[in-house]
């Protein structure tokens, strides 16, 4: 059974999310649906984060195997026929059957956008966070390189998250602005909580209109209470950007 990886880009706007739901189209469920015409049988792919209703991905990652010898070009051309053009498969590997696209991975980075201007680019409607008004993105920039670093982040989940530990390591936690009034947020950790990008970016519009002075970061991430960080940011705003892993050997093809 040959084994593959696959880097993933799409568009949340019309999807229930990235994982298979009860109800409504998922992007995991478009690209089963798509390898099972492909192998002739049921294909489970597992991805590496779960992407809620409306979030947007970059360089998501998942892994699956087919019952059918055939390579990783072959696989790309066919799921990109068949997935609507909100998805694409940006690139197809063959990988060892051990490969997992969630268990291996040691790093995700995020991406939030905020457009602040008076006027949003109808272009932006759907992949960014409107604000207009004063923003002062330099004390947004100090808030978050306190989130940097090994902390409890339970003041960032949502209600009803994961039971288990909610200790997570961020490596990255970076503000910029560019031309024509767009802020971007990136964060790049060992793994995240539910909602916690938003929540964070939400706390951090705060610390910019000028609610809460920038160390006040360091008192919700202490507090380990959801209710005393900001309130979570739109879902359009969100970009899965990258997925990395340790050296993934590449499983040569056997005809």
């Amino acid at each position: 059974m040959p084994s593959f990886k696959i880097t993933v880009a799409y568009d949340g706007g019309p999807f229930v999310g990235w994982q298979r739901q009860a109800a409504g189209t998922s992007v995991q469920g478009l690209i089963e649906e798509a390898l099972a015409d492909l192998d002739g049988c049921d294909v489970t792919v597992h991805g590496a984060g779960r992407t809620d209703a409306g979030v947007h991905a970059m360089g998501q990652v998942a892994s699956f195997a087919l019952e059918r010898d055939i390579t990783p070009d072959v696989v790309l051309r066919a799921l990109n026929s068949k997935l609507p053009d909100e998805v694409r498969i940006l690139s197809a590997d063959a990988v060892p059957a051990s490969f997992h696209a969630r268990f291996n991975a040691t790093s995700k980075t995020y991406r939030y956008r905020i457009w602040h201007a008076d006027v949003l680019n109808p272009f932006e409607r759907a992949h960014a966070w409107h604000i207009f008004g004063p923003l002062d993105t330099t004390a947004m920039a100090e808030a978050a390189r306190l989130v940097e670093g090994r902390h409890d982040f339970a003041a960032f989940q949502t209600v009803g998250g994961t039971t288990g530990s909610t200790e997570r390591v961020v490596t990255t936690s970076t503000l910029s602005t560019h031309r024509d009034g767009l802020v971007t947020y990136d964060i790049t950790g060992s793994g995240f909580l539910r909602h916690m990008v938003r929540a964070i970016a939400g706390t951090l519009v705060e610390v910019g209109r000028g609610r809460q002075r920038p160390a006040w970061m360091r008192e919700v991430i202490a507090s380990r209470n959801r209710a005393q960080a900001g309130k979570s940011a739109p879902a359009h705003g969100l970009f899965l950007v990258r997925v990395d892993y340790g050296v993934v050997q590449s499983e040569p093809h056997v005809p």
